[in-house]
C-alpha cells in the first residue's frame, strides 16, 4: 500500500479527521427538473406562464448579471417584492452564484429594514420600485455602495448570454437567511444551509405532500420570503408547478377561483389565513376537489377554527410545527390524524408528532428531560436544525444547550409521542404568584360563540406584580358584555386564570405574514393609557 493510499483510507475512516462533503445546490433542483421536464408548466401568474426551461434559462440570464455586478459566492443578496415570477427567478439566480439568499417582507417598515441590513450586510438588494424607500434605509446601514436591481427589470433577463452553472457548495454552506418575524424582540438571521435545505425538502415531500409528483399544481397565499418560500422548493424538486395570485393582497374569491380553474392540488398557508379562506362565501361557490394537502402553520390554531376548516374543505388539512431555525420541520398532523383527542385535562389539539428523522425533548429549567404529561420546554434535534445565527454568539449560546435546539416553546407530549403547544416561555405571566400559559384561555373565550378572534397577555398591575387582559374581536352581528366572556371562563377553568380585563377592538394587528402581534397588542394597551 503506498503513502498515498494509506492517506486516503485514513480521510475516509475518518481516524485523521472527517472528509469534507460537497452540497447540493438549491440551484440545482431547476437545473434537474428543466433537464427532465423541459416543457412542462412551471409558474403561473396571470397570463405569465413560464416552463421549466423558460425559468431555468431566465435564471442563468440573471445570474450572469449578479456575476458581471461583481457579487461573489457567500455574499448576501437582499430581496424585497410582492410575489411574482420574477421573484423566483432572483431567488434562484442568487443560489445559482453561490450567494447567501435574504429575503425580507414586502410589507415591512423601512425602520425594520435597518437592523437585518446591519446583520445581512447585503452587498446586492433586489427590490420593487415600491420598495424605495426600504433601499434608502437599507443603504443607511451598508453605505452607498449598494448595487440595486429593480425586480420590474428582470423579466428583460429571459437568454443567457453565457452558461452560468451552479456554483458548488459544501455541507454547512450558507443559503438562506431566514429572519425571524420580529413579533417579539430585534430580528436575528437564522443561518440555513444548502444540505440543511436538501433535507427539509425531503422531508416536506415525504411527511407534508407524500405523493407529490410533476401533475400536482400549487397556489401561493404567503410572501415567498419565509414559509411560502420554503414550499416552493418542493415543488420544484417534483416539477409541480407553483401558481401566484395576481392580487396583491389576499382575495379568498380569487384564491378558490384559482384552486378550482387550475386544478390546485396543494398550498400553503397560516391559521389566520386559513380561517379568512373557509369563512369566505366563495369557498362554497368554486370546486375544490383537486386539493390534497392544505398544509398550515405559523401559530397555534383554536380547534373551533381547525374544526371549520375540515369539515368545508374535507380531509386536507395537514399541520406542521416548526420555527424559522428549525425551518418549521419539528411536527407534522396529516390529515388522517387531526381526529387524535388529547389527554383529558389538555383543552387544546394536538400540532402532530416528530417529523421524520426529527426528535423532540421536553425538558425542565434544569435541561432534564420531563416524563409524557409534563409541561416543559420544547427542544429538538435532527438534520433540519439551522447552524446557527448570524454573527450573533450570544444567542446561539442561549438557543443551544447539550446539543438540543431551545424553541422557547412551552409544552408537552403524550404517551403516544403526540405535541401539545403551550405557548411561548415569554408569553408565560405570573400573576399573584401563579404561572399561567395564555394559550389555555384563549382556546377556551374562542368557544364563546359571539367571539372572532381573542389574544390572552400579561399587564403591568401595582398589586398583583400581573394581570391578565384579553383583547377580543367580537363576531359580525352578535354583541357580547365583558361580565358576559369573564363569566364564561370562570364557568370552564380556575378561577385565578380568567383574565382581570377584558376590552373589545374592532381588528388585532398582524405582521406582514398574518400572525397576530403579542407584542403590538401589548405596545398599543400602553398607548391606550394601560394601566387606566
Amino acid at each position: 500500500m503506498t503513502i498515498a493510499d494509506a492517506r486516503r483510507n485514513t480521510a475516509l475512516t475518518g481516524e485523521a479527521g472527517a472528509p469534507r462533503h460537497r452540497a447540493v445546490n438549491l440551484a440545482h433542483l431547476l437545473t434537474q427538473t428543466a433537464r427532465r421536464s423541459p416543457d412542462a408548466c412551471a409558474l403561473v401568474h396571470g397570463r405569465t406562464r413560464w416552463t421549466w426551461r423558460e425559468l431555468d434559462r431566465r435564471v442563468s440570464s440573471l445570474a450572469a448579471r449578479l456575476l458581471d455586478l461583481g457579487v461573489r459566492p457567500g455574499q448576501c443578496v437582499m430581496l424585497d417584492g410582492p410575489n411574482q415570477p420574477e421573484y423566483v427567478q432572483a431567488m434562484f439566480a442568487v443560489w445559482r452564484v453561490g450567494a447567501v439568499l435574504a429575503p425580507v417582507n414586502a410589507r415591512s417598515h423601512d425602520s425594520e429594514l435597518v437592523p437585518i441590513a446591519s446583520v445581512c450586510e447585503p452587498v446586492v438588494m433586489i427590490a420593487h420600485k415600491s420598495a424605495a424607500s426600504h433601499v434608502s434605509a437599507v443603504e443607511s446601514v451598508v453605505g452607498p455602495g449598494l448595487v440595486t436591481v429593480w425586480l420590474e427589470e428582470i423579466g428583460s433577463f429571459s437568454d443567457p448570454e453565457r452558461d452560468v452553472p451552479d456554483h458548488g457548495v459544501w455541507a454547512g454552506t450558507a443559503a438562506w437567511y431566514f429572519f425571524t418575524s420580529g413579533t417579539s424582540g430585534s430580528p436575528k438571521a437564522a443561518v440555513l444551509t444548502h444540505d440543511q435545505l436538501g433535507f427539509v425538502i425531503t422531508n416536506h415531500i415525504a411527511d407534508l405532500m407524500p405523493g407529490m409528483t410533476e401533475a400536482d399544481r400549487s397556489l401561493v397565499v404567503a410572501p415567498l420570503s419565509h414559509g411560502a418560500g420554503v414550499h416552493l422548493l418542493p415543488q420544484v424538486a417534483r416539477g409541480a408547478a407553483t401558481v401566484i395570485p395576481v392580487s396583491a393582497s389576499l382575495d379568498p374569491a380569487e384564491v378558490w377561483d384559482l384552486v378550482e380553474s387550475e386544478r390546485i392540488t396543494n398550498l400553503f398557508t397560516v391559521p389566520t389565513i386559513l380561517k379568512r379562506l373557509t369563512e369566505h362565501d366563495s369557498v362554497h361557490e368554486r370546486d375544490h376537489s383537486s386539493l390534497r394537502h392544505v398544509v398550515y402553520a405559523g401559530a397555534p390554531i383554536p380547534r373551533r377554527d381547525q374544526q371549520h376548516a375540515r369539515a368545508t374543505l374535507g380531509e386536507v388539512l395537514v399541520q406542521y410545527y416548526g420555527l424559522a431555525e428549525v425551518t418549521g420541520n419539528i411536527t407534522v398532523l396529516p390529515p388522517h390524524r387531526h381526529d387524535h383527542e388529547p389527554p383529558a385535562n389538555v383543552p387544546y389539539g394536538t400540532c402532530g408528532y416528530p417529523r421524520t428523522g426529527m426528535q423532540i425533548s421536553i425538558q425542565n429549567a434544569e435541561g432534564n428531560e420531563v416524563a409524557a404529561g409534563e409541561t416543559g420546554e420544547i427542544c429538538a434535534t435532527g438534520p433540519a436544525v439551522f447552524r446557527g445565527y448570524l454573527n450573533n454568539p450570544e444567542a446561539n449560546e442561549a438557543a443551544f444547550r447539550d446539543g438540543w435546539f431551545h424553541t422557547g416553546d412551552v409544552g408537552m407530549l403524550d404517551e403516544q409521542g403526540f405535541l401539545y403547544i403551550t405557548g411561548r416561555l415569554s408569553d408565560m405571566y405570573i400573576s399573584g404568584g401563579s404561572n399561567i400559559h395564555p394559550r389555555e384561555i384563549e382556546e377556551k373565550i374562542l368557544s364563546h360563540p359571539a367571539l372572532n378572534e381573542a389574544i390572552v397577555l400579561g399587564m403591568p398591575d401595582a398589586a398583583w406584580g400581573e394581570v391578565g387582559v384579553a383583547v377580543c374581536v367580537v363576531a359580525d352581528g352578535s354583541s357580547v358584555t365583558d361580565e358576559e366572556i369573564r363569566q364564561w371562563l370562570t364557568d370552564r377553568m380556575a378561577r385565578y386564570k380568567v383574565p382581570r380585563h377584558v376590552v373589545f377592538w374592532d381588528q388585532l394587528p398582524r405582521s406582514g405574514y398574518g400572525k397576530i402581534v403579542r407584542r403590538t397588542v401589548r405596545e398599543l394597551l400602553i398607548e391606550q393609557g394601560w394601566p387606566s
